[in-house]
């Protein structure tokens, strides 16, 4: 009984001092008026979906593998 109170006590304590952690918003700097743009602007759809079709393949290839019955 003493093992539950003491974590409904710990989960409660956690959930209520994470409530008081806030971050520092700090504002970048501004641009010069005549400077060049900021950063090379560069689309991550294309890599994105890539990634996620070659962890796909492998994931369905490490399951198979993991429950093939080798003779």
């Amino acid at each position: 009984m003493r093992i539950k109170i003491l974590t409904y006590f710990c989960c409660v304590f956690l959930m209520l001092s994470s409530v008081s952690v806030f971050a520092q918003k700090i504002d970048p700097p501004e641009p010069k008026p005549n400077g060049p743009p900021i950063g090379p602007g560069l689309p991550i759809d294309g890599g994105l979906s890539y990634l996620f079709i070659i962890g796909t393949v492998y994931g369905i290839y490490a399951i198979r593998k993991k429950f093939t019955i080798e003779d």
